[in-house]
């Protein structure tokens, strides 16, 4: 079969104002970049349309380091409902040039079932993930230039929370001393940098309802602390509608197509091990208003980027999905059953029935909050029917729908399986009304402690010293009433990467927690995790070169 590039490059595009209108979007409205991309104006959006059109959640088990493949089936089920004359848009989040530069060599999807132009997409697109970084470090160098020039006035800040972030995995930044080299060169201090996708303005896009919502988030944020202990934030700074000024064009949500030129917004990107891992509220509610059915992803497993989707984004935006769908594969399985990564492309119908405790894992949980849950096995070459059918039944013993994805190599043809069960199954058995995990009222302790035992399955949460001086301040603050974003491995339900498959009343170690105002949520980080990350032994950037004009490498 072709490389993902070799498929994308192939395909002939049509042009963006062709796919706007197919659903419904006037040329006028769109702001080109380019003949195949452009952005969408907010006010497009239309409440009432998105009450009566169906919102698709899809999720995963827990990947591993080999993935899952959930934004080749959510592009994939996007084009099988289409093919079966439906409407269907699918809203996706933007790549991160970190993973793109590491592991991952790109995140458009795969196969037949992409979303296009793939090499702007996975590249510098329409600069958003620019404007986020240049915006958070604009922040910084402004708060720097405040502690400078205030040094000696009496109003110097007792400690700073602010880092700064840059879209690139490099593990040298993690921790940085500023300000070295004399008096002209600031005030030295300690001080790190985050990947972009962890940023605090990264997620404030993506809840954001509209500019003027920006705008109120920015002010919120929480920069340090003053000397009598109280918060100091960007309003004190006054620098909300310098930072709003350059997100202006940045919130407005991308439009592209897919392989089968089918519309698809993609816009903004947090990770969802170390944020809330969802695209942004905008362009979901964009895709709602011009698709009957809209297809959206939460990243990871559903244990992180699932439980996020419903405790913070539909919690913030009122969303709520008809229908999850869990992606799994049976190498993915088999992983989770123990089977050595050199054997999981060999036939083992052991190692899948032991991997699919972590599946119902998974289910139990999407259940838990009112989820009616299609199961979709996104089918590699290496399968064999037997090991399929082990799957089958399984979910016919739990009630559970249960489809075969082979939109990879077929494109909506290959998904048509997908998406006459995910019509079935929202015509006859919607989801009920979602049940969140943790009610507002619960301290931050609380919800950390409910998400930790009733999503994970741990037994008790066992927080440091640092943690506990956190807890302390979100009391003073008065901010008890925000939803939790816990930051942990994907790999495991525990804090160990190395624990697969399910784990039941462990432990569970939250180091650090931090107060993202402006986003409205507090981020408990638990384990070894960090918000930087690092690039693997050989980098997937090794692979990336331009010959003859034209980009390879990515996929």
């Amino acid at each position: 079969m072709k490389s993902d590039i070799e498929i994308a490059r192939e395909t002939k595009l049509e042009l963006i104002n062709k796919v706007a209108c197919s659903i419904g979007i006037d040329d006028d409205e769109l702001v080109h970049y380019g003949k195949y991309i452009a952005k969408v104006p907010i006010h497009l959006i239309s409440e009432s349309k998105i009450k009566r059109h169906r919102l698709i959640l899809v999720t995963s088990i827990s990947p591993t380091r080999l993935g899952i493949g959930k934004t080749t089936v959510s592009i994939g089920l996007a084009l099988g409902l289409n093919k079966l004359g439906k409407r269907a848009v699918v809203a996706l989040r933007e790549p991160s040039l970190g993973p793109c530069f590491g592991i991952k060599g790109g995140a458009a999807g795969g196969g037949y079932a992409q979303v296009l132009p793939m090499e702007d997409i996975n590249l510098h697109f329409t600069g958003d993930f620019h404007a986020v970084t240049s915006a958070h470090n604009m922040i910084s160098a402004l708060l720097d230039n405040y502690i400078y020039q205030n040094r000696n006035q009496g109003t110097v800040l007792k400690s700073v929370v602010w880092k700064r972030v840059l879209d690139i995995n490099d593990r040298g930044l993690r921790q940085i001393i500023s300000g070295l080299g004399g008096g002209y060169n600031g005030v030295p201090a300690e001080t790190g940098f985050d990947i972009t996708p962890a940023s605090e303005l990264m997620a404030i896009l993506c809840l954001a309802s509209d500019l003027v919502d920006l705008r109120r988030r920015i002010d919120k944020i929480l920069l340090g602390y003053r000397i009598d202990g109280s918060p100091f934030l960007v309003k004190d700074l006054g620098i909300g509608g310098s930072i709003t000024a350059l997100l202006k064009n940045a919130i407005l949500p991308n439009l592209v197509q897919t392989t089968e030129k089918t519309a698809a917004f993609i816009h903004g990107g947090p990770f969802a091990n170390i944020a809330h891992g969802c695209n942004s509220v905008i362009a979901t509610k964009m895709a709602l208003t011009y698709g009957d059915y809209t297809i959206t992803e939460a990243g990871f497993g559903a244990d992180l980027g699932a439980e996020k989707f419903f405790n913070i984004k539909c919690r913030q935006s009122g969303l709520s999905p008809s229908l999850t769908v869990i992606v799994v594969t049976l190498q993915g399985l088999k992983l989770h059953g123990n089977i050595p990564e050199e054997q999981i492309k060999l036939s083992n119908v052991d190692g899948v029935r032991k991997g699919i405790d972590n599946l119902d894992k998974h289910i139990k949980n999407m259940q838990a909050f009112g989820q009616t849950v299609l199961v979709a096995l996104n089918r590699f070459s290496t399968d064999s029917d037997e090991e399929i059918d082990i799957l089958r039944k399984y979910c016919a013993k739990k009630s559970v729908r249960f489809a075969v994805n082979n939109a990879f190599s077929e494109g909506g043809n290959g998904a048509l399986h997908l998406a006459k069960e995910v019509v079935e199954a929202i015509g006859s058995q919607p989801s009920l009304p979602l049940k969140f995990t943790y009610e507002n009222e619960d301290r931050i302790r609380t919800k950390i402690e409910k998400v930790a035992c009733k999503i994970y399955g741990a037994g008790n949460v066992k927080f440091s010293k640092k943690a506990e001086e956190k807890l302390l301040q979100i009391e003073n603050l008065k901010l008890n009433h925000y939803p939790v974003c816990i930051a942990k491995t994907q790999y495991s339900f525990t804090n160990d990467p190395k624990q697969t498959g399910t784990v039941e009343n462990f432990e569970f170690e939250i180091n650090d927690i931090v107060i993202n105002n402006g986003a409205e949520f507090v981020v408990a980080l638990a384990g070894d995790i960090i918000r930087m990350p690092g690039l693997p032994k050989i980098p997937n950037a090794y692979k990336i070169d331009v010959i003859n004009g034209e980009i390879t490498g990515l996929s």
